[in-house]
């Protein structure tokens, strides 16, 4: 029987690390510390690429990926074509929230798979339709005052405080949540890997 390869989560999203471990993965996480900021791109989908190949070269590049198959992932938010990440404060995450109800949006969430052994590396952008709520003025106010959307892409999350506000969604939740587990099984495919021979039980 072979050994095991070792999973590195180049995220510290603990939205994206419970995906995988409810999918029967035990990924280690390694921080990237990738200054997104500093990457730009044509459109929001590749934008979403970029920061997540960006993300996933930083950890493989260290010492302790030897070996190892390193995802990275990051997302945004296509609204009237711009890509919107984290919110700067909260005065943002109330202009965005006023923005999006009772519109759609397109939540694009980059993929990237290297596995450090081989050399290989593949990446792609899954995207899913977001139809959002229209929360009153008061809900928006409450749910800005709770800090959740400061973290997180779009400023809101399917799996926390602002699902009530959206109403529904087309394509896979995970997307939305932070990583596409079908799209993540194709990538790691295309790398030569099974992704039920990382399962760990």
């Amino acid at each position: 029987m072979t050994a095991q390869r070792t999973l590195i989560l180049a995220s510290a999203s603990p939205a994206r690390l419970g995906l995988l471990r409810q999918a029967g993965l035990a990924p280690k996480v390694i921080v990237s510390g990738v200054d997104e900021d500093a990457l730009s791109a044509a459109t929001p989908g590749e934008l979403a690429r970029v920061l997540a190949e960006a993300k996933a070269d930083a950890v493989a590049a260290l010492p302790e990926a030897s070996q190892a198959l390193v995802v990275g992932c990051d997302s945004v938010l296509e609204l009237d074509g711009q890509a919107l990440g984290k919110p700067a404060d909260a005065e943002e995450a109330t202009a965005r929230w006023k923005a999006m109800r009772g519109r759609a949006g397109v939540l694009r969430t980059g993929h990237c798979v290297i596995d450090t052994a081989s050399g290989q590396r593949t990446s792609a952008t899954a995207s899913t339709t977001v139809r959002f709520g229209e929360p009153s003025d008061a809900e928006v106010a409450a749910y800005v005052a709770s800090g959740e959307p400061l973290h997180v892409a779009g400023a809101f999350t399917l799996d926390g405080r602002s699902a009530p506000f959206i109403d529904s969604i087309e394509g896979d939740a995970g997307t939305v949540i932070g990583l596409s587990l079908p799209l993540l099984r194709r990538l790691l495919a295309e790398v030569g890997v099974g992704i039920t021979d990382l399962w760990t039980d």
